[in-house]
């Protein structure tokens, strides 16, 4: 064999330790742990059994595909668009002093409901209820009035919840490929499971609930000046150099995937979603290809699984 090719378990471990490499600077990106290894997987690794989802249920298969990159910026565009939630984002976090940090509360939640075990989930749940009880105040709603608010108030998780539910399922529909099992129902209705130990239980279970409560929610909706400082802000966050392109491709494609009535209310324009979208796919299965196929979540949510079903 040549010394270009070099020797097949050479050729593994040099793979392996360059798919490891870029896999860390993601997860740093993401989870703000120097070190690379998220604080919370123990979390999801802790205990035996079930939690919420099995591996072959949609939410699982969704929340695992690199799709979610540009549905986690959809749901941050789309929460700006309700005063309320946007009141609470600005008055009550870090996101402009510590982008990063606001973004690891987020992934550390979704990531313990979709993979941890019920003792997880409802101590996650525990954790977000009390943050919750800190964030109120007053905002001016569409109509003009001056309204006030409570993060738990059910209609502001409820615009939350969809924000977040639309965004990863539009996003998974149009940049992957790896099928949804049961679909978008199975999505929507499998996904309410996540709010309720938030309290939130009159919500969407199918995709015509959604849409339809979508519809209502419509007139809640305001674009204003502290609306577009935001999008701003979202279009251009503080990241490293290095990432800023590919990140300015995730975000063409988080905006192509809304309607044109929700891009003209927040003043975006965007290439064809025809270029974008397998332009975009290909940049997720490039990712995925540096990155390496395994999931430290999912190995030891699988892990733990397995312990609950020896017993």
């Amino acid at each position: 064999m040549s010394k270009i090719q070099g020797r097949p378990e050479t050729r593994a471990a040099k793979n392996n330790a360059v798919q490891e490499f870029f896999a860390r600077r993601l997860r740093i990106l993401l989870t703000g742990a120097a070190d690379g290894v998220p604080p919370w997987l123990d979390a999801v690794a802790a205990g035996e059994g079930s939690g919420l989802f099995s591996p072959d249920d949609a939410p699982w298969v969704a929340h695992a595909d690199l799709a979610t990159l540009v549905g986690g910026i959809r749901a941050l565009l789309m929460q700006a668009l309700h005063p309320g939630s946007l009141a609470g984002v600005r008055s009550h976090s870090r996101y402009k002093d510590d982008p990063l940090g606001r973004l690891s509360g987020t992934i550390k939640w979704l990531t313990i409901t979709t993979y941890g075990s019920h003792e997880a989930i409802a101590n996650e749940a525990n954790r977000v209820n009390r943050m919750h009880d800190r964030v109120k105040g007053e905002y001016q709603n569409a109509k003009g009035e001056t309204t006030s608010y409570r993060a738990a108030d059910p209609n502001l998780l409820l615009w939350v919840h969809i924000a977040f539910m639309d965004s990863f399922l539009r996003c998974h529909q149009t940049f992957s490929k790896r099928p949804l099992p049961g679909g978008a129902d199975s999505y929507i209705r499998l996904w309410s499971k996540s709010v309720e130990p938030l309290g939130l239980t009159d919500i969407p279970m199918n995709e015509a609930e959604l849409l339809s409560t979508i519809a209502r929610l419509r007139a809640e909706l305001k674009v204003t000046d502290e609306t577009r400082e935001t999008i701003q802000w979202i279009k251009n966050p503080p990241l490293p150099a290095t990432s800023k392109p590919m990140y300015a491709l995730l975000f063409q494609s988080a905006v192509a995937s809304f309607s044109p009535e929700f891009q003209q209310m927040m003043g975006l324009k965007c290439l064809p979603i025809g270029i974008l979208q397998p332009t975009t796919m290909r940049l997720l299965q490039f990712m995925r290809f540096m990155i390496g196929p395994e999931s430290a979540f999912e190995d030891a949510a699988r892990l733990r699984i397995q312990r609950g079903n020896r017993k």
